[in-house]
């Protein structure tokens, strides 16, 4: 094939004709180690309105495996009318995500090589197609590159459990393989990092899964605090284990299996021979894992560090998504930096978790406090201490009863106006504060509460509850849908559908803020549940301004405790002042929006609006010239949504009759807007139609009138043509052909559209 001839094909020709046969011929198996096309991502979820899209996902041309799930490199295409570098940007952003040290790019005609091992001669290399290097040549530097020695990689090429329809994430590839090759160099204390909803059971599956089937741990104990967890764990992730797994309960051990699930209350206790686990010897365990470590582990006072110190032979594992470090807390100090941490920012950016709005809404008792009258009593006759009382007391010290039905009344509206079956968790401050909130909800709400469990309070001092969290935790399961609660469900309970947290709790520990951010993190597509909303009554959702809120694991001490606010001893009992005759109203509502960049956008939509489109569009004739040049107004419109406009919360505030066009000019450019319909009456009275048929004249009235009703996506979608009233002209084929073919319709749409826009073009 001559060059000219080479020029014309595809980059999909190049790979199949040149690129691939290329690899295969230095002995990389086409079946086991060469992919192509390999998604890396799912692409951000966008939020706008009530309705999401998808950011374009990430995805590399080849991803090379030593063996499976054990990447080496990666080789980016292009077609040849690209120079051979012209993909090598492209595959070291990828190539940083995987971890891989080697990367490639190549047109067809050649590749150049990248060395991040700085064990070849040179950083970048050009190489003949015949020169690609073989598995076992990239697989020597590899090992050279991570210190993996002849004696160790038996434990690195163990091979994964391959579970049927189930892939791994690239992140949980690169958390496996790191703690795998670290375990094997000899390291006996490793902590992971991985965000809420991003799989840390199943990665830890993987992990043992390949020690203990290449023999390196025999015998494992996983341990974690939630009863919910282990039997979640046991039931799914771990259920490949069969009759070689066991979970401790009834305080009994059995010394005959391999795998240990042990909720570590039902190990360890106060007294001497409550703590069982010493029926171990200290040595029966080669691996510990110890889930959600963040809650107390590395506490030098905790029973988590006796029965850690104990085993302290073991290699032990911490996972967490939220590392503690405080005064008297050091998870680093205990295991060591973090080998791998996969953060709840990049999950949302690469469409794994969800993104999340909030709605902080501020009540007058809490910005201004509030002060009882002189010899003021409560509910109960009780005289109220003279003071000023505010946020940090209500729910505690006193409580204010009309305030607890405002939030209930706030709560119940935001159901109402988008769908009542949302599972929807409301954080309170206590116990006793959950049980008020569950019996204001029920009031709220008397048309779907008289099925008990359509709200219901889930503690931890309540079975009736606490039998539900399954049910709760299920998507297919209806009910409960509202839970109260106070801690219950702030940790490692995995709520998939979960799309509304409340927050009326006042949350002083970032460990705990993001822990509950974590249970609307997840995403469930099968069961709509794309994003999740925050309201926030007490401010708790300052800590997303915290810049240690989404950030790696670091040795900064803050100093200190916080101290709780302790009611007042009434009698012999604590037990707060109750006002039922105080009133309570919103003062302000304010919704804020997560961005592109992961930060809340805390401003006006407005303002935040005009602040991005100028950052393009200094004026407006270059936006105009941007929005006249364009063949489908609608890319521009998810160009303007990817960079974090929402465009239909604009419109909900500006005018749902506008489109974004008239939006964006008015808002950025202060130009008066004209209604969808105001614009196509226009241009249906100006006679533009007239040089049309009077089948295809009708048909255009019809997409114009569609466009006044729902938006200029509908003028640029051919499935328009399949809905009502459009498809009674014809079908989408018959109607094309009105036009003379498919490129002569879409060239009417287009000058449509220019004229839709012609006064301001």
């Amino acid at each position: 094939m001559d060059e000219l001839e080479k020029q014309e094909l595809s980059e999909r020709d190049i790979c199949t004709k040149y690129i691939t046969p290329a690899i295969n011929a230095a002995g990389w198996d086409i079946h086991t180690q060469i992919r192509e096309e390999v998604y890396l991502t799912n692409g951000r979820v966008i939020v706008h309105g009530q309705k999401t899209t998808r950011g374009e996902r990430k995805r590399a041309d080849y991803v090379l495996y030593y063996k499976q799930n054990i990447p080496v490199a990666v080789v980016e295409a292009k077609d040849n009318k690209h120079a051979v570098s012209d993909g090598m940007q492209q595959a070291l952003s990828y190539a940083h995500m995987l971890d891989v040290p080697f990367i490639f790019s190549s047109n067809g005609d050649a590749f150049l090589q990248h060395d991040k091992t700085g064990l070849f001669n040179e950083v970048e290399k050009e190489l003949a197609l015949d020169e690609f290097p073989s598995p076992a040549k990239l697989w020597e530097y590899y090992c050279h590159w991570k210190g993996i020695t002849d004696e160790n990689r038996k434990i690195v090429t163990q091979d994964y459990y391959s579970f049927h329809g189930r892939e791994l994430r690239y992140y949980q590839t690169i958390a496996i393989n790191r703690t795998i090759e670290a375990i094997a160099k000899g390291q006996d204390r490793i902590l992971l990092v991985m965000a809420t909803g991003t799989g840390k059971t199943y990665t830890a599956f993987q992990i043992i899964w390949r020690l203990w089937k290449s023999r390196t741990k025999k015998r494992i104990l996983f341990l974690a605090d939630r009863n919910i967890l282990i039997n979640q764990t046991k039931k799914n992730d771990f259920k490949p284990f069969g009759s070689a797994m066991t979970k401790v309960k009834n305080r009994q051990v059995d010394k005959s299996y391999e795998i240990y699930l042990a909720l570590y209350q039902a190990v360890s206790g106060t007294e001497e021979d409550k703590n069982i686990y010493k029926q171990f010897s200290p040595d029966f365990f080669d691996l510990i894992i110890v889930d959600e470590c963040h809650r107390g582990s590395a506490d030098e006072n905790s029973a988590w560090r006796e029965i850690l110190e104990y085993f302290s032979s073991a290699t032990q594992i911490g996972l967490t998504a939220t590392p503690k470090e405080t005064e008297t807390i050091s998870n680093i100090h205990y295991f060591g930096e973090p080998i791998y941490t996969y953060s709840l920012k990049q999950g949302i950016d690469d469409g794994f978790l969800a993104p999340y709005r909030v709605i902080r809404i501020d009540i007058d008792k809490d910005l201004q406090g509030w002060r009882p009258d002189k010899d003021k009593v409560d509910k109960y006759g009780r005289l109220i201490e003279d003071r000023i009382y505010n946020q940090k007391d209500y729910d505690r010290s006193i409580i204010l009863d009309k305030r607890t039905q405002l939030v209930a009344r706030e709560v119940t509206e935001f159901l109402k106006s988008t769908d009542r079956f949302s599972k929807t968790i409301v954080f309170c401050e206590n116990i006793d504060h959950a049980e008020r909130m569950r019996k204001a909800l029920v009031n709220e709400n008397p048309d779907l509460a008289r099925d008990s469990k359509y709200i219901m309070r889930i503690t931890g001092d309540e079975n009736e509850g606490k039998a539900e969290v399954d049910n709760f935790s299920l998507p297919e399961s209806k009910y409960p849908v509202i839970a109260t609660t106070s801690k219950l469900l702030g940790t490692g309970v995995d709520i998939q559908t979960c799309k509304l947290i409340v927050l009326d709790k006042r949350i002083q520990s970032m460990t705990e803020f993001k822990q509950i951010i974590g249970r609307g993190t997840r995403i469930n597509e099968e069961f709509g549940k794309l994003y999740f909303t925050i309201i926030d009554f007490k401010k708790a959702t300052d800590n997303f301004a915290d810049p240690d809120f989404d950030g790696d694991a670091e040795e900064v001490y803050e100093g200190g405790s916080v101290k709780e606010f302790k009611p007042k001893l009434i009698g012999n009992k604590l037990k707060p002042y109750m006002v039922d005759d105080v009133d309570a109203k919103v003062v302000a509502v304010r919704k804020q929006y997560y961005g592109p960049d992961g930060k809340l956008i805390t401003e006006s939509l407005t303002d935040y609006t005009k602040k991005t489109v100028l950052n393009e569009f200094a004026s407006i004739d270059s936006f105009l010239k941007y929005w006249s040049e364009a063949d489908k107004k609608q890319l521009i419109v998810r160009e303007f949504v990817e960079k974090g406009l929402l465009m239909e919360d604009l419109a909900e505030e500006i005018g749902k009759e506008y489109d974004p066009f008239d939006l964006i000019c008015h808002v950025v450019y202060d130009q008066p807007p004209l209604s969808r319909r105001e614009r196509a009456n226009k241009l249906k009275s100006s006679g533009y139609f007239a040089k049309y048929g009077e089948k295809a004249r009708t048909v255009l009235d019809a997409l114009l009138d569609k466009y006044s009703d729902e938006g200029i996506e509908n003028l640029e979608s051919l499935d328009v043509l399949k809905v009502e009233p459009i498809n009674q002209y014809g079908t989408p084929i018959e109607i094309i052909n009105m036009f003379g073919g498919k490129d002569n319709y879409l060239e009417v749409i287009r000058a449509m559209e220019s004229q839709l826009y012609m006064a301001e073009a």
